[in-house]
């Protein structure tokens, strides 16, 4: 069986941390929930992996005009929806055959099920954000089945 791994990034704000980097590499995609603040960090992201990613309410100019609020995916027969905040979802996933929503904004990592959908915010990977953990996520998908984890980054 097939196993696909996604890396899930948020809220960089201009930082793609060497620590992320080496903690995505290897992945097979990787899903950037917003709030990037300069395309830099896409290119260095698709060095990676394919990316995709949706414009956060810091991503501003000429470079995020192309990237859409919201994004829906299907990877390895697991359909994704993407969205900066939560509170910007315009579906109702279980309704909508979605299986996974990935979100950013709050900085706050989240992994819950909810109503059959598997809902994560990897966090903020970019500039530590109070007492709040420098972090990312991974899906893991396989058998057209979704399993989530989340990772705290050690930094300085």
């Amino acid at each position: 069986m097939e196993r696909i791994r996604i890396g899930l990034i948020s809220d960089t704000h201009n930082l793609l941390r060497t620590e992320a980097r080496i903690a995505l590499k290897g992945v097979d995609h990787i899903i950037h929930a917003g709030d990037i603040c300069d395309g830099s960090v896409l290119r260095d992201l698709e060095a990676i992996a394919p990316v995709t990613a949706v414009r956060g309410n810091n991503d501003r100019g000429t470079w995020a005009e192309t990237l859409r609020e919201r994004e829906r995916i299907e990877i390895g027969g697991v359909p994704i929806y993407v969205v900066h905040d939560l509170h910007d979802l315009d579906v109702v996933p279980e309704t909508c055959g979605i299986k996974v929503v990935i979100t950013g904004h709050s900085h706050r990592p989240l992994m819950k099920m909810e109503n059959g959908v598997l809902y994560m915010n990897p966090g903020s990977a970019g500039p530590r954000r109070f007492t709040l953990p420098v972090s990312i996520g991974f899906l893991e998908i396989a058998g057209g089945r979704a399993k989530g984890r989340l990772q705290t980054l050690e930094v300085d």
